[in-house]
């Protein structure tokens, strides 16, 4: 047995080192690079394929004849992802070969008697163009194919679907899959792409949908399938339906996973629901499905948001207890919460640690950083780290450009600004809706009215439409200079472009016209407020309060002062206000 199969391989030796030999002396004629073919053919395929490859770098010109002797040589030992291989190298012009068409190659295949291979074949080339990123002409061959008479692999079949679910095109993907699940073999791995693609843009209906279909071919839908349903939900807002769908899994005996514990923790957080969220993470841990970095990370988010800074440390600490390698969102998130506490220093050290892990700072990072210099008013340390960031090989975004400018703007300092302003120009940034607003703020700020209108002006030549951002640094520019009149010019101008003011605007208006003792126009402010269903903040109704005392108005001052109680904002420096006006002026 042992000496056979010396024997054997002694043979394949001489083969290879003949044909070899032969591909690397000069090719004279055809006769020769068939014969050289023709030896390639009594190797093993995958022999083969590499003296196909060496020939094709020495200058070996093949036909499409040759190609599908080649082809049907490694399909016929089903050598499918090799034969992919090689038509992909085809198609990206890797190999030489004159009036190479797909057409040629099958029209050889099957006039050689290689019909067996067809389908084989089909399969290299459908596989070899979504490789290619070539939909069309993916389709166009998966139909061929299927007019045929020929059946696709499930395989195959679910690469083409998935090649369509990554294009985002929900009519398209729905349409090839409605069209052929009565003509392929499908299984659970096409549901779960064709669920998971529907879930992911948020087109529920054919999500559920597909499970249906796939109920009554009797597949039964796995974990991932529900998992993709749970998180499509909770991405579109459904959370009822989520926690529906995550009940449904346990009845079925589906054990959730952490990843499906994690999408619905994610869902109940964003929807506000914190209880739950956090209910839920304890659940998650009693039925035995550990946290993973994805899970950490949601809840490290979480605590950070909500202020919850040492939580997120203990946390971080636990992942590293467990041996859970953390990523550079765990380290942006926890940076983030650290600058929201106006800790920048703390937070630039973890950048150190972060390198000392071997995770390089990304542009979030270095934009989180500068922002949370710039809120402590460090803006000589933020310009510091923009420089670090450009030594780093990361390009600044406009968004840097906006937290750099926002922060020379409140300490004041508008050259600096104008030079950030230019920087940005230079680099091919085109000022966006946000810079021109923190433009706006920072003149208006520095009383400088004219040149803030002057950038509204330029705003809207840039073809960019004000918001309620826009207007509110407006609105509280012009209140702060006590220019009630071009205020309210402003204000009442929003509703001529369907605009709403919000709290903040009401409020900065009412404070304006409390500022010039106009009790009567800061009333007429809140009585709006009520009728829009907005709360005013506690300093409205105080400074109202005290311009009502001050007019004598006791009455209304009185009745305001009951509001607030209604609303659930305390009364108790009104009612002093109140109390100490009255014995003051008896």
């Amino acid at each position: 047995m042992e000496s056979n199969l010396c024997s054997s391989a002694r043979i394949v030796n001489q083969t290879l080192n003949r044909t070899h030999n032969q591909i690397t002396r000069p090719l004279k004629s055809q006769r020769h690079s068939m014969a050289v073919l023709s030896q390639m053919l009594k190797l093993p395929p995958i022999k083969a394929l590499s003296l196909f490859n060496l020939a094709t770098q020495s200058g070996f010109q093949y036909t499409p004849q040759s190609i599908s002797i080649i082809l049907h040589h490694l399909l016929s030992f089903r050598k499918l992802s090799q034969a992919q291989s090689l038509v992909l190298k085809l198609l990206s012009s890797r190999i030489s070969s004159t009036s190479f068409t797909v057409p040629s190659l099958l029209s050889h295949l099957t006039t050689q008697n290689h019909f067996s291979s067809c389908s084989l074949f089909y399969e290299s080339i459908i596989n070899a163009y979504v490789q290619h990123q070539s939909v069309e002409k993916a389709l166009f061959y998966f139909h061929e194919m299927v007019n045929k008479g020929l059946a696709p692999t499930a395989n195959t079949f679910n690469n083409v679907l998935n090649f369509l679910v990554k294009m985002r095109n929900s009519d398209k993907v729905w349409s090839f899959f409605d069209e052929m699940k009565e003509r392929v073999v499908l299984d659970k791995y096409s549901f779960g792409i064709l669920v998971k693609g529907c879930s992911d843009i948020g087109d529920l209906d054919r999500a559920f949908e597909a499970l249906g279909c796939m109920e009554k071919m009797d597949l039964k839908p796995n974990v991932v399938i529900y998992t993709s349903l749970i998180d499509g939900c909770c991405k579109s807002g459904e959370i009822e339906k989520a926690k529906e769908l995550f009940c449904e899994m346990g009845e079925l005996g589906l054990a959730a996973n952490q990843y499906t514990y994690t999408v619905l923790i994610n869902g109940f957080f964003k929807k506000g629901l914190k209880k739950d969220g956090f209910e839920l993470y304890e659940k998650m841990k009693t039925d035995g499905a550990l946290p993973d970095l994805y899970t950490y990370n949601t809840l490290i988010h979480e605590f950070c948001n909500g202020g919850r800074i040492l939580r997120a440390f203990e946390l971080f600490d636990e992942m590293h207890e467990r041996g859970v390698a953390c990523n550079v969102v765990t380290y942006n998130t926890l940076i983030g919460g650290l600058c929201q506490h106006m800790r920048a220093l703390d937070a630039e050290e973890l950048v150190d640690q972060m390198k000392g892990r071997g995770l390089s700072p990304n542009l979030i990072t270095f934009n989180t950083l500068i922002d949370g210099y710039c809120k402590a008013g460090r803006v000589d340390k933020a310009m510091s780290l923009l420089n670090q960031m450009k030594s780093s090989g990361l390009r600044p975004s406009l968004i840097t450009y906006n937290i750099l400018i926002s922060g020379f703007s409140k300490v004041g300092n508008l050259s600096r600004v104008m030079d950030l302003v230019r920087e940005l120009e230079e680099r091919g940034f085109s000022p966006s809706k946000v810079t021109y607003t923190i433009l706006i703020d920072a003149f208006a700020r520095s009383n400088d009215m004219d040149k803030a209108i002057e950038m509204l002006s330029g705003m809207k030549k840039a073809g960019l439409v004000a918001d309620v951002c826009t207007y509110g640094v407006l609105i509280h520019g012009w209140c702060s200079e006590g220019n009630m009149m071009e205020a309210f010019k402003l204000f009442r101008s929003m509703s001529e472009v369907d605009l709403e003011p919000n709290h903040v605007i009401y409020n900065t208006m009412i404070n304006g016209y409390c500022r010039e003792g106009n009790s009567y126009k800061a009333l007429m402010m809140l009585k709006q407020m009520f009728e829009k269903g907005i709360v005013p903040n506690e300093a409205s109704y105080n400074m109202t309060i005290q311009v009502l005392c001050n007019d004598g108005k006791w009455k209304e001052a009185e009745n305001l002062c009951n509001d607030m109680i209604k609303c659930g904002v305390q009364p108790l420096v009104a009612i002093d206000m109140i109390h100490e006006a009255k014995v003051k002026d008896s």
